[in-house]
């Protein structure tokens, strides 16, 4: 039986649930939920609260703490590319797609970014449109805007 744990953590956008197991992180989405629903947290929780708060805080660029995202072979092969896009950039759908060999495979790409269980620390939000507009993102336009916006992307 596997054990999960969760936590919140109060962003400069809105909650955030993180839920996490034994090995790494399963999800973190912004939710309307409060704290009074939480799980118990464990040391990967921890982690994860403590590089949100540094990154939000402008001390973190890159994290560490330890994924666990489940998906298809194919989920996880695009959202291991989204954690290639580096912190301060952004890329389109198509440039995604010839990451992954096949730029015909854009729909299926774009399913898969919107599939992402893990907010911010798999960088979904620095995938925009090939007009450089912001398009998708389950956490809302608003806050897909704030976050490059955070990280110094400029937008059209």
């Amino acid at each position: 039986m596997q054990i999960y744990f969760s936590s919140f953590f109060s962003s400069p956008i809105g909650n955030i649930k993180i839920t996490a197991n034994d090995t790494g992180i399963l999800s973190v989405h912004f939710t309307e939920e409060s704290a009074e629903t939480e799980m118990p947290e464990n040391t990967i929780t921890i982690l994860c609260k403590t590089q949100l708060l540094e990154y939000f805080n402008h001390e973190r660029k890159e994290f560490s703490v330890p994924l666990s995202p489940e998906g298809t072979v194919f989920q996880q092969t695009i959202w291991n590319h989204l954690c290639k896009i580096p912190y301060g950039y952004s890329t389109t759908y198509a440039e995604l797609s010839v990451r992954y060999g096949n730029l015909k495979a854009i729909r299926a790409v774009g399913a898969a970014n919107g599939a992402n269980p893990i907010a911010i620390l798999i960088p979904c939000h620095r995938v925009i449109g090939k007009n450089g507009k912001l398009v998708g993102y389950a956490g809302g336009l608003h806050r897909k805007e704030w976050l490059l916006q955070h990280e110094g992307v400029t937008i059209l």
